[in-house]
């Protein structure tokens, strides 16, 4: 498979057709594969400082992801709902989105509430552990914190 596209944008920039493959990749596998049914579609998706990253293949959503400012630790960027279509599992497609979104945090901390099977995964990316693990929706997670590299 080539390498996807990313792009990143504020929701209010989206089409409505890009929105709805968002939301429903989103729904699709965090509410029905991985049976938590919550209120997935929140205010932090709306709000301008938020990022919608998006990997395109072939004029299909790959995969996707939101990068915002955290409103619980100032001065630290915040990587959630990060998901990748099943078809598209497997071929790097999520280590591109994380990339480019930390490659786009510049200078600032970056958190994320990781999948507790994840850690080793974030960690090839500078992610470390930085506390215990908790349940998000009856799912294991545990939060981790990529400090910035010294220039």
């Amino acid at each position: 498979m080539a390498s996807p596209t990313v792009h990143a944008a504020p929701l209010a920039e989206l089409g409505a057709l890009d929105v709805h493959h968002l939301y429903k990749l989103r729904v699709d596998v965090f509410v029905h594969e991985q049976d938590c049914p919550y209120a997935e579609i929140d205010e932090v998706d709306a709000a301008p400082t938020t990022l919608h990253y998006r990997a395109l293949y072939d004029g299909g959503l790959a995969g996707t992801l939101r990068l915002f400012p955290s409103s619980a630790h100032g001065g630290v960027m915040h990587i959630g709902r990060v998901v990748t279509s099943p078809q598209f599992r497997g071929q790097g497609v999520a280590g591109r989105l994380i990339e480019t979104a930390i490659a786009d945090a510049g200078d600032v901390p970056i958190e994320i509430g990781a999948q507790s099977y994840l850690e080793d995964w974030y960690g090839r990316f500078g992610f470390v552990r930085c506390g215990d693990e908790y349940l998000d929706e009856r799912i294991p997670h545990i939060p981790m914190r990529r400090e910035p590299l010294p220039t």
